[in-house]
């Protein structure tokens, strides 16, 4: 049994207990310099949320995508983590080269979009990545990042049905599809 195995399964006598419901509401992201930052999300043309400082030492700039229920939220002393170290923060988007051409007019540097030929999800070592958005622009299989201005990595991700989808559902990769439902 791995690790995540066990943390995916309930606590013995608990199957019963209905879960509470939770939502993703902010992540906290470091940077080195709050206004160069809020000028960068601002550029992305994010809601600008809040913006308070009490003394020079403490300071929170909140910023939510369009469309989004989860903020972000950056600043001074809020997090101890580096500046830049945040990595793998996906947006979630419904045309990969859409999202990326608007980012691009925007003067993000984003790059070409990508696929993993495993089809389940991108691997972070590069193995099994091919340029191009999929060809079959199956959902949750195309991919392209960006950074901030600190080196916090997004990455766009395009989703155009969610999981798990129904039995016999072609939206999804075939890996994937065995993935949520088996061998078809």
């Amino acid at each position: 049994m791995t690790n995540a195995t066990l943390h995916t399964m309930p606590p013995t006598g608990t199957s019963n207990i209905k879960p509470i419901a939770t939502n993703l509401e902010l992540l906290v992201i470091p940077v080195s310099d709050a206004d160069r930052a809020k000028t960068f999300y601002e550029s992305l043309g994010w809601r600008l949320d809040i913006d308070h400082s009490t003394g020079e030492d403490y300071r929170i700039v909140q910023f939510s995508p369009i469309g989004s229920g989860c903020s972000i939220m950056f600043g001074r002393n809020i997090t101890a983590a580096a500046p830049g170290s945040a990595q793998g923060m996906h947006l979630v988007v419904s045309d990969i080269l859409t999202a990326r051409d608007d980012l691009i007019r925007r003067g993000v540097r984003v790059s070409e979009p990508f696929h993993d030929v495993g089809g389940i999800f991108h691997h972070s070592n590069g193995k099994d990545i091919v340029g191009g958005p999929n060809p079959d622009r199956k959902s949750y299989a195309s991919y392209a990042t960006f950074h901030d201005p600190d080196g916090n990595q997004w990455t766009l991700q395009e989703v155009t049905a969610r999981l798990p989808g129904q039995r016999g559902d072609t939206s999804f990769t075939a890996q994937l599809y065995d993935a949520v439902w088996g061998p078809a």
